[in-house]
């Protein structure tokens, strides 16, 4: 079975308190879901179009696994302390190869 992945690059942080509010509950309950991240902060480069905001980078032992996590309870609070103005991000969950 193929590890599935979270890939999350930010196009802009608009509140950065939102997003401190969002970062304490969102690792802990990734974690708990089982995702172990494998990259967090900002591009060193961006190349074609890219920007130098904050990248993530999250594996999942599947992609099941990757989608109950984004789905449990404590990631949506995560979410909801996000709010919808907050962020501009491009959130995608990849199987690996």
């Amino acid at each position: 079975m193929a590890k599935a992945y979270w890939v999350v690059t930010y196009k802009a942080v608009r509140n950065p308190d939102a997003m401190a509010a969002y970062a304490k509950l969102a690792a802990p309950a990734v974690q708990a879901a089982g995702g172990r991240f494998i990259v967090r902060g900002p591009a060193a480069k961006a190349y074609e179009g890219g920007v130098l905001q904050r990248t993530v980078v999250v594996e999942f032992e599947s992609l099941a696994k990757a989608t109950a996590a984004h789905d449990s309870s404590g990631y949506q609070e995560a979410l909801r302390v996000l709010g919808k103005d907050a962020v501009e991000r491009d959130f995608r969950v990849v199987e690996g190869v």
